[in-house]
């Protein structure tokens, strides 16, 4: 029996890896910095805006998904950046919707899935990822740097995610991360609150560029996390829901259209 979700994704990733095949690299032409489209000034908040078919927890978000039109939505309604689920199992995600997107958009992109072993990194680098989610709750301190610092090594950035005070702690007994994430959702339960960024906000240096994940619903929680030390959202479930993902930005961020769309 698994304890929670989270024991479960990790010990099918873990199956998965064992019939592991390195895809061939695609061309990159031009590489883009989360941190730095991040770190860019906003009227309320940094967007980091996602491409995700489902959840563990609540099923298929949408039957069919058009993924370079969603990702060119995001785009063209001033997101800061796109995150693709790369796990098929639990999300019905893939490494090509992350080169579709990476195709349709002059954004970073940032690879979302349960990374836990150096060639997921190396394949992130391969389909054209600027960026991997590294997870302390699935991950031991010295794997998890182990792992930033391959990242690094290939020219990737790392978002580094925590949900606890102590994961916090541990991962900043280490070493200091560029980009830092607080997921609202509890990995283990899936329950979500706003106020665990409120609550870890003060423990994340003031030089760390924060993103909170998980849990947007509205104008009013872009504003209360902008309120209580966020830089950016990770945005997923609210966006592919809507009827217009483009038109459902505008409305929780109050954004027009981006200098990226203008050069489109």
């Amino acid at each position: 029996m698994y304890n929670n979700i989270l024991d479960r994704i990790l010990e099918t990733k873990k199956e998965e890896l064992d019939g592991f095949q390195m895809p061939e690299p695609m061309p990159r032409s031009e590489k883009y910095s989360l941190r730095e489209a991040l770190s860019r000034p906003h009227h309320a908040l940094g967007l980091i805006a996602e491409v995700k078919q489902a959840s563990p927890s609540k099923g298929l978000f949408r039957e069919k998904m058009n993924v370079p039109a969603i990702a060119e939505s995001y785009e063209h309604a001033g997101a800061d950046a796109v995150s693709v689920l790369t796990d098929r199992t639990y999300f019905h995600g893939s490494a090509e919707n992350l080169i579709k997107v990476r195709k349709s958009v002059r954004l970073p992109v940032l690879r979302k899935d349960f990374i836990i072993d150096e060639r997921q990194i190396e394949e992130a680098f391969r389909i054209g990822a600027d960026a991997v989610l590294l997870i302390a709750a699935a991950l031991e301190p010295d794997l998890l740097y182990e792992l930033y610092l391959a990242a690094r090594e290939r020219g990737l950035e790392s978002l580094v995610e925590v949900h606890r005070i102590e994961e916090a702690e541990a991962v900043l007994s280490k070493f200091t991360p560029e980009i830092m994430g607080v997921n609202n959702r509890d990995l283990k339960t899936f329950e979500t609150k706003l106020e665990v960024t409120a609550a870890l906000q003060g423990t994340i240096p003031e030089d760390v560029v924060l993103v909170s994940e998980s849990g947007v619903q509205s104008a009013a929680d872009v504003m209360y996390l902008k309120n209580h030390g966020a830089d950016a959202a990770l945005v997923g479930e609210v966006l592919i829901r809507a009827h217009s993902p483009r038109e459902k930005v505008r409305e929780l961020f109050g954004r027009e259209v981006n200098e990226h769309a203008a050069r489109a």
